[in-house]
């Protein structure tokens, strides 16, 4: 059954990384994978129609045969990077992102997931039905660092944990199949049609904003159980801004904020917010320019391939670990070119920062 399917199914059973759904069928895919004769034919009702699908995805999204079959036809679709650099950096992020699930949703031990680095130079990564994942290696071009990987892989673990490509599907098809009486005396073409429009059409996994909200707060808190910077998740979003906010969007970028979605500066905004609560609302940072107890503390430059803003994200991240596990208590150090606040790194300055040592003295002063 598979060997007839999977290469139909795969372009369409997905959510893309951040916002934007490439989950589609096709018509033809609906009829291949129903008994449409036998449903018209024995006058079954659209609801019957519906629970075939239903068990159609649910082979897909469960099974190891599907799983497997949906991750041959990503690799054929995408292209697969061999990459040994990108394939050890992705392997180290699934297995620590892995780790920092389990302790919150021990249900990943029983279905992990199946990745690849796909060899597509789109920034972008997706999460399919059955924990099948890949990272473009577009996303290791355009992101500086494996903490905003992690916070994007997080984002789409959200989705996977939450079963979100699946549960648009099913609450999408519904409502649109059912929602048409007597539509199976029309014909089988027209419930096909009915049905292959919404697959083809809507962004099914991002059916709402509900959906794209819980899993970028669950990336919050799968990064919270990781060694990665929790500053992470608001730069990736100050990064997305950069790269796309404000331009006429193409068929590549639409996948940022599709209308049903908050859009990336509100999402970068959140994360803010949870960066501040985390640090016990010492420490927040805005336009580059990092703040603690209300007062500056440095303006941060751009290097190392970020905006003053992205990066100045990346010291907020580590002042609120700083400031939630207690080190704010101990001394501030230099060490190499390094400020630390007791055990926790700071930040090192980069060309266009302040002197390290202005900025140690400042911050022991207004820690």
């Amino acid at each position: 059954m598979f060997k007839s399917l999977n290469k139909k199914i795969a372009a369409g059973l997905t959510a893309t990384a951040l916002g934007f759904s490439m989950t589609t069928f096709s018509p033809a895919v609906v009829e291949a994978a129903i008994d449409w004769g036998g449903v018209i034919g024995a006058g079954i009702s659209g609801a019957a129609a519906y629970k075939q699908i239903n068990a159609q995805i649910k082979t897909f999204n469960e099974t190891e045969e599907g799983r497997t079959a949906l991750m041959g036809q990503f690799q054929e679709k995408y292209g697969v990077n061999e990459d040994p650099v990108l394939n050890a950096r992705l392997d180290k992020i699934m297995a620590n992102l892995t780790d920092a699930v389990a302790q919150i949703d021990p249900s990943i031990n029983d279905k992990p997931y199946k990745y690849f680095v796909s060899a597509d130079k789109s920034l972008n990564a997706a999460c399919s039905l059955g924990h099948v994942m890949m990272v473009n290696t577009g996303a290791f071009d355009y992101l500086a660092t494996d903490d905003e990987i992690a916070a994007i892989v997080g984002h789409e673990m959200g989705h996977g944990q939450k079963d979100h490509v699946a549960k648009g599907n099913k609450s999408r098809i519904n409502q649109q199949v059912l929602a048409q009486a007597g539509v199976s005396a029309a014909g089988g073409g027209t419930l096909a049609n009915i049905v292959g429009s919404v697959m083809l059409n809507n962004s099914v996994a991002h059916s709402d904003k509900n959906h794209e909200t819980e899993a970028d707060n669950l990336a919050w808190e799968y990064m919270l159980n990781t060694n990665y910077n929790i500053g992470a998740c608001a730069a990736v979003m100050q990064r997305l801004s950069e790269l796309y906010g404000g331009k006429a969007r193409n068929k590549l970028e639409a996948w940022l904020n599709p209308s049903n979605h908050p859009n990336t500066d509100k999402r970068r905004d959140n994360y803010v917010t949870k960066l501040y609560e985390y640090s016990g609302k010492h420490a927040t940072a805005k336009d580059g320019v990092v703040t603690i107890n209300g007062k500056e503390f440095m303006t941060v430059a751009a290097a190392n391939g970020m905006s003053s803003a992205e990066r100045a994200y990346f010291v907020l991240g580590n002042l609120a670990r700083a400031y939630h596990d207690g080190e704010n208590e101990a001394e501030v150090t230099v060490y190499d070119g390094t400020i630390y606040l007791g055990n926790q790194t700071i930040v090192t300055p980069a060309d266009g920062d302040e002197d390290v040592y202005a900025l140690a003295e400042r911050l022991s002063e207004i820690k």
